[in-house]
């Protein structure tokens, strides 16, 4: 089996037990390409019954997150990560990847001297910082010669005030992050106003693309799905690719990047999906489905990059629980990448199903969010709304007879595994 193969097929590696939850929401530039994430650790005793709340990261939660290596959660992204002044005094930042770490002060923090000096201490060996703008603004001019950037909370923050402070404070050098962006209005007008990173649910699930048109790749891989799903010959799924010309060229780059080692370069497109396998073909179109070729920064896209996380968690839910059963992971991967196509494409889920011919436990988990697969759907989605929804995660959990100290490690394996395929198979 190939490299690349592997990263679509591989079931996670046994992990050390951590008792804490990982969330982590996109920051965006200004084209919407993936710049970093924030990152929230909840912890939990034993067992899914309790979760730590509020934006202070404790320092040991901090620390444990550290030794299980932040790259595997972020892959190339910077990571932004809340720390309060027990964190920011102590000792954990070794862990920490300073040339992509952003450490972002909690409004509890107080700018004393203590505070500015380990600022600056840290500051020297790499580190970034970021604080927030508050209404009354009163601390925010202390911390202004040691933080890179400045982050206003459109839920707290009035916006008069951010129509006010956002261009003074761009004319100190400093970066500006709008976050809590829900709706396109709030977007536009923080990108009129000069902000140079967003971030919030509606970025995470965005509405930006609504009107949009399938492109004619995107139309051929529904066309190829379909195919699959009817088991048609190699013969005919070989004609549907190479009547798309950037679905045949890509399928060739996958399979001929030096990751696949397959030890001989592959010449053809029937050779190609010779190697692949319907398995895996099937799973590499549902990713690409996602990502455009000529959309800038398309494989960095937080849209794509949701799918493939939500689908591999939920694949992996699925084989820790039903470990004797294949199929069940990989309707539980297939329900996932479906279960964001009505965002992709702008039209009801419904008609979506009537078009991709699926069985009735997928099409219940999609359109109802029951059974089986539905839950694990509704589980999924409440891990992305971070801490808004712990009801619903606790009750994700229970239903599933899940046990909470373990979905730690899932996420963390899902967070990995979707950079790796973005970046080798797209």
């Amino acid at each position: 089996m190939t490299d690349t193969a592997r990263l679509l097929d591989e079931a996670s590696q046994p992990l050390r037990m951590r008792n804490f939850f990982l969330a982590r929401q996109p920051v965006l530039d200004r084209n919407q390409a993936l710049y970093g994430y924030e990152l929230l650790f909840r912890g939990s005793a034993q067992g899914p019954a309790e979760f730590e709340s509020g934006l202070s990261a404790s320092a040991s939660v901090i620390h444990h997150a550290s030794q299980l290596g932040l790259p595997r959660a972020i892959g190339d992204a910077t990571a932004f990560i809340n720390v309060d002044k027990d964190a920011l005094m102590s000792d954990i930042f070794a862990f920490m990847p300073r040339e992509r770490t952003v450490l972002d002060i909690v409004s509890s923090v107080e700018p004393d001297v203590d505070v500015i000096d380990r600022m600056t201490h840290l500051a020297s060996h790499g580190f970034r910082f970021s604080a927030e703008a508050s209404a009354h603004g009163a601390a925010l001019s202390r911390f202004l010669p040691v933080i890179d950037f400045v982050k206003m909370d459109l839920r707290t923050l009035p916006l008069v005030t951010m129509l006010s402070l956002a261009p003074r404070l761009r004319n100190t050098g400093k970066r500006l992050v709008a976050a809590k962006v829900e709706n396109l209005t709030e977007y536009r007008t923080c990108l009129d106003v000069g902000f140079d990173y967003f971030q919030g649910y509606y970025f995470a699930k965005p509405s930006v693309i609504a009107g949009r048109k399938l492109s004619p790749s995107q139309t051929t891989v529904l066309d190829l799905m379909n195919l699959i799903t009817s088991d048609a010959d190699n013969a005919e799924i070989e004609q549907v690719v190479k009547r798309e010309v950037t679905i045949g060229l890509n399928l060739l780059r996958l399979v001929n990047t030096p990751a696949v080692g397959a030890g001989r370069r592959i010449e053809s497109i029937s050779q190609a999906l010779t190697l692949l396998g319907r398995r895996q073909l099937q799973r590499w179109l549902q990713i690409l489905l996602f990502a455009e070729p000529d959309v800038r920064g398309h494989s960095q896209s937080p849209l794509l990059m949701l799918a493939t996380t939500r689908a591999r968690l939920m694949e992996l839910l699925a084989q820790r629980m039903r470990p004797a059963q294949r199929n069940v992971a990989d309707i539980a991967f297939t329900v996932g990448m479906m279960s964001l196509m009505d965002t992709l494409f702008c039209i009801p889920m419904r008609d979506i199903v009537e078009q991709i011919p699926v069985i009735d436990e997928v099409r219940t988990a999609l359109l109802n969010r029951t059974g089986f697969f539905g839950e694990l759907l509704k589980l999924a989605e409440s891990i992305e709304r971070m801490d808004d929804e712990q009801d619903d995660m606790l009750a994700g959990l229970k239903s599933l007879a899940f046990d909470g100290d373990d979905l730690a490690e899932l996420e963390v394996a899902a967070f990995e595994w979707s950079d790796k395929v973005v970046r080798y198979a797209i």
